[in-house]
């Protein structure tokens, strides 16, 4: 590792000692309970039947705590539009609207939306592209930049496995906006087969809603592909202020929505927390695949007590890292929204 890598690893590593208290204290607060008066994971039916079938699913320990973060900010987000429905807001049922379909692109995320999931293969790629050496991102347009990167000589290892970060973050977002289209087409075929409750105007406006969010998607995925390129071309710059996609693209967007200086700098600061909880979790994901590599491998030699001992550090370990996702997660929400909110409120001024 390089000495600069070192402090922060150090800190990390500290910053889980820490942690583990704090958290032992949130995770010994109740579960919710269902009719029965059974324990369950989540407050609604609906996000429970999905856990208990996806971990029926054989998901890796990565990806299902990966599914139960992104359950927990479904979870979070319906709880408060129920209370903001029940205060008369939300008449249109934009929101509610909008509940459904990120509910949708969760199952089709995960798989559990009946369809057999091709949509990975096919994003943005040509049916006959042929996957020579070296093609990493199932997208002709993504390969043909990384394989130029990769042989021009303008990039150390280091900055090479950065940008082999950058370049998987955007098969990533087209991936996600693959789901979104899919999720959208599919709804809006059944809005025309069934009488929906919204009519005229409001059903107008809703469909136009979900157009909007497409629309930004695409425009993400068009601003991310430039940014590709550029760095292809001309290589990292000095003065990088971040190191992870995720928050790259969030300072990019900050300096791209007018913000005044103060607020660009309160942004950056925020940011800079952020990327250490990004940086956290994903320690903590590979430390719960090394866990499971080892519980398993302990499991094939049957020793009870080792068994046991095993077990418990990976019950642990997987439970952290559920909580460090939705944690991070929510944080990209709160970012994200703020971020386009002070933009509105410039432009509008």
């Amino acid at each position: 590792a390089s000495a600069a890598a070192l402090p922060c690893f150090v800190a990390l590593c500290l910053g889980v000692g820490v942690m583990a208290g704090k958290y032992t204290r949130e995770m010994n607060e109740a579960k919710p309970s269902d009719s029965d008066g059974q324990t369950v994971e989540f407050r609604i039916a609906k996000l429970n039947q999905v856990w208990e079938k996806a971990k029926r699913m054989q998901l890796s320990p990565v990806r299902l705590a990966e599914l139960h973060s992104d359950l927990k900010i479904q979870e979070k987000d319906e709880m408060q539009w129920k209370k903001l429905k029940a205060e008369g807001f939300d008449e249109n049922g934009e929101k509610e609207a909008q509940l459904r379909r990120n509910f949708n692109v969760i199952l089709a995320k995960y798989g559990m939306d009946g369809k057999r999931d091709t949509r990975p293969l096919e994003s943005n790629s040509l049916k006959d592209h042929d996957t020579k050496e070296g093609d990493a991102f199932d997208d002709p347009r993504l390969d043909k930049l990384w394989n130029k990167a990769k042989s021009s000589g303008k990039f150390s290892n280091e900055e090479l496995l950065s940008l082999k970060r950058e370049f998987q973050h955007h098969k990533d977002k087209i991936h996600e906006y693959n789901i979104l289209m899919d999720t959208i087409s599919r709804t809006e075929e059944i809005h025309k087969n069934v009488i929906s409750p919204l009519e005229g105007d409001a059903k107008e406006h809703v469909l136009h809603q979900k157009h909007t969010e497409l629309k930004q998607k695409m425009k993400d995925l068009n601003q991310g592909f430039e940014r590709l390129r550029k760095l292809s071309h001309e290589g990292f710059t000095e003065d990088s202020e971040f190191r992870e996609p995720r928050v790259i693209e969030l300072w990019e967007a900050a300096k791209r929505a007018n913000l005044s200086k103060d607020e660009l700098d309160s942004l950056k600061e925020e940011l800079h927390h952020f990327e250490t909880k990004v940086e956290k979790h994903t320690h903590y994901q590979e430390q719960l695949e090394l866990s499971h590599q080892k519980l398993q491998h302990v499991e094939a030699l049957g020793d009870k007590e080792h068994i046991k001992r095993n077990q418990e550090k990976y019950n642990t370990l997987s439970e952290k890292t559920r909580d460090m996702g939705y944690k991070m997660k929510k944080h990209l929400q709160d970012l994200s929204n703020k971020i386009s909110r002070q933009g509105l409120q410039h432009n509008e001024l």
